[in-house]
């Protein structure tokens, strides 16, 4: 018996010694992550990016401000654009105020160390969802907003009408895109030699072209039809019938962050719903008094759908009488009411053809 009590006693005591050097020992449940928040860990919480925005009292929102038609800055400090629209309608659906943002113009080298360091909150910057942007990039796509493809621009009176006439020939490109990469599978493919001149920016490199340097400028097929209209002479340029590449563009936001990520998702969303259920910048007000139960979930006089992410109800209601719905945004910047009256094509809704489709507002 002696031996059992002093065994029962010296067990104790380990146990008890082990556990109060487990106790001891400080232990972080949460890592930081870009932009001075921090990353949830298991069973922890943290700051969403959204918190931040409403304490701050503004969205900043990345874009390229040189775009016509996508994101354009005029001599006023004006900004206009589809993609410009989406931050509007993002801070609309937050703030109720369309104004309540700030445009940060980013080039393609620099906007994803931007976002991740916090510098801006979203990305409304013709940027293509890849991936490797998805994953090792770290960053969350939300729903495409522009459905594109690379092309190629030359001059008209070239004598270049495939890419195969481009042999020998040099081609514009911007750095640090996706562009890049696909200008050099598809010359490969077609064993085309080629020179590529790449520039940081795309100012330069339109520049070039236009100077006469490069024989070809590449780029997502919009963006030329865009960046045309700027050259001294856009009837002297045309775009080549080849299609190199996907190129869906939409919203950035920065990985492992739900919160921020829902809101900017289901805002984009709002405006392809709010196209297929008759939903518009002159009649959302109208339409608050509808029977249609969709209508009232949508608006949030019925449900509680705003609360369930941290907004009020009427997020969807303000976005779209900020901008109006997808149908009207695209032919404000793109369609038959601008200067470039490009077709909406696969950027039509899937009731006609295309593939804009949202997910029930249920």
């Amino acid at each position: 018996m002696h031996k059992c009590g002093s065994l029962l006693v010296a067990t104790f005591l380990l146990v008890a010694s082990l556990t109060a050097c487990e106790s001891s020992t400080p232990t972080n449940t949460n890592t930081a992550s870009p932009g001075g928040t921090s990353a949830p860990a298991a069973g922890g919480t943290s700051q969403s990016r959204l918190d931040i925005i409403k304490q701050r009292g503004k969205l900043i929102c990345g874009v390229d401000g040189k775009i016509p038609g996508f994101s354009f800055v005029n001599e006023s400090g004006e900004y206009s654009g589809l993609d410009v629209d989406i931050c509007k309608a993002v801070a609309a659906a937050v703030f109720g105020d369309p104004n309540a943002v700030e445009f940060r113009n980013l080039d393609s080298t620099e906007r994803f160390e931007a976002l991740k360091a916090g510098e801006v909150d979203m990305l409304s910057r013709n940027t293509t969802w890849t991936i490797s942007r998805d994953t090792s990039v770290g960053l969350e796509f939300a729903p495409t907003t522009f459905y594109d493809g690379q092309g190629m621009m030359v001059r008209q009176d070239s004598g270049i009408t495939k890419l195969e006439d481009l042999q020998g020939k040099a081609v514009c490109v911007e750095a640090g895109t996706t562009t890049e990469l696909n200008l050099t599978d598809a010359m490969r493919q077609r064993g085309v030699q080629f020179e590529t001149v790449t520039f940081q920016q795309a100012d330069p490199a339109y520049a070039a072209y236009a100077e006469g340097r490069c024989q070809g400028m590449t780029s997502d097929k919009s963006q030329l039809v865009a960046r045309r209209s700027t050259l001294p002479n856009p009837d002297e340029h045309i775009l080549l019938d080849v299609t190199m590449s996907k190129e869906p563009l939409g919203p950035v936001t920065i990985n492992n962050d739900s919160a921020w990520f829902d809101t900017v998702k289901w805002t984009t969303y709002a405006l392809i719903e709010a196209e297929e259920l008759g939903v518009n910048q002159s009649n959302v007000d109208q339409l608050k008094t509808s029977d249609n139960p969709n209508i009232k979930r949508f608006l949030g006089t019925e449900g509680d759908l705003g609360k369930g992410m941290g907004l009020s109800n009427d997020f969807a209601a303000n976005a779209i009488k900020a901008v109006g719905n997808y149908g009207e945004v695209y032919e404000r910047n793109l369609g038959e009411g601008s200067q470039f009256k490009l077709p909406r094509g696969q950027n039509s809704l899937w009731t006609n053809g295309g593939l804009m489709y949202s997910p029930p507002f249920r």
